[in-house]
């Protein structure tokens, strides 16, 4: 099998897969935490990395209809949440290609800032 690429996008504050803590998006990246999944609470980001994808699925959520794929970690394979591919109403459009990933499956730790060049 090689190896597994995995991405960083840094950050103070970073948002680590629950399961093996490989790092998948920062808190710049978050758009709302005002979202429900199946274990609780759950965050909207606009871009998370180092996640795998399942196949399209039509789902009926709270706000309507929508077409997800359920996402999970790219090391561990434990999964995290979902992406919205499609929203049948406008107002939820603004969903699309956004990553949700549920709070209970995931770790908020401290980043590091990026360095200062003093050159």
């Amino acid at each position: 099998m090689g190896r597994i690429f995995l991405q960083h996008i840094g950050g103070s504050r970073i948002f680590t897969c629950g399961n093996c803590n490989i790092a998948l998006t920062n808190r710049d990246e978050l758009i709302s935490t005002r979202f429900t999944g199946a274990t609780g609470r759950a965050f909207l980001f606009d871009r998370v990395v180092n996640l795998q994808y399942s196949d399209v699925q039509d789902r009926e959520m709270l706000t309507g209809r929508h077409m997800v794929r359920d996402v999970s970690c790219k090391f561990c394979n434990s999964k995290l949440g979902w992406i919205y591919e499609f929203a049948t109403k406008d107002d939820q459009r603004y969903k699309e290609g956004r990553v949700i990933l549920e709070r209970a499956l995931v770790h908020e730790v401290e980043g590091m800032d990026e360095p200062v060049n003093h050159s």
